[in-house]
């Protein structure tokens, strides 16, 4: 139910937050969505795609070479729009070496030294996102900002779960890893709605069918 509410006629201003890998993953609900949001946060190691498709060297980050062209598509859309805001990462904690054992430190995005790589998103970033999002009646959260998986590569994903619960809006967060996110920041009883379900609530929210979904519905 709240799936489709927030995918058919969202309450207005409608934020947009992405992470994960994969612009692939991604760029769909981007292209659905992108006439309904009024903001979009970009994080994880999606950001590094339209990091380098807006010109800027992410050194040896995961990027997206496949979906360069489709981020840059949506930087174009958004900077095209004044109704709709694009928040890309404006500084990035790196790491050189292995993310076990590397050295860590935090760098304006722009400026990421050659051979580190980006595993998160930075403080002032946060800052970022939430200025953007103070605002919104309804924001979206799916994949993490950062390696999650990692400290200290989780802090970004961390902040931005009590960034959400803080919000006076409707809240809701889908992915199994941003679900553990939630969980482990302790805030998932200040949010609207959790789900695990990544790809299903993403595919839900583009209006494709899901058939246990219509099954249930059905009955």
């Amino acid at each position: 139910d709240i799936l489709t509410r927030i995918s058919v006629r969202p309450e207005r201003p409608f934020g947009l937050v992405l992470g994960g890998a994969k612009i692939a993953d991604k760029i769909e609900i981007l292209t659905h969505l992108c006439e309904n949001s009024d903001v979009i946060c970009v994080g994880g190691g999606i950001a590094n795609t339209f990091l380098k498709a807006d010109g800027v060297d992410v050194a040896d980050s995961l990027v997206d070479d496949a979906g360069l062209a489709e981020a840059k598509h949506v930087i174009e859309l958004a900077r095209s729009r004044d109704d709709l805001q694009l928040v890309l990462p404006a500084d990035v904690v790196v790491a050189f070496g292995t993310a076990e054992g590397g050295s860590v430190r935090t760098v304006p995005a722009r400026h990421v030294p050659s051979g580190w790589r980006i595993l998160d998103i930075g403080p002032a970033t946060v800052d970022e996102f939430r200025i953007a999002l103070e605002p919104m009646r309804t924001v979206v959260w799916n994949g993490p900002v950062g390696l999650f998986e990692r400290e200290p590569f989780d802090r970004g994903s961390l902040a931005i779960a009590h960034l959400l619960a803080d919000l006076d809006a409707t809240t809701v967060v889908g992915g199994g890893e941003t679900a553990a996110a939630v969980q482990r920041a302790g805030v998932q009883d200040r949010l609207t709605h959790v789900s695990t379900g990544g790809g299903a609530s993403l595919a839900m929210m583009q209006g494709h069918p899901l058939p246990g979904v219509r099954a249930l519905n059905s009955r």
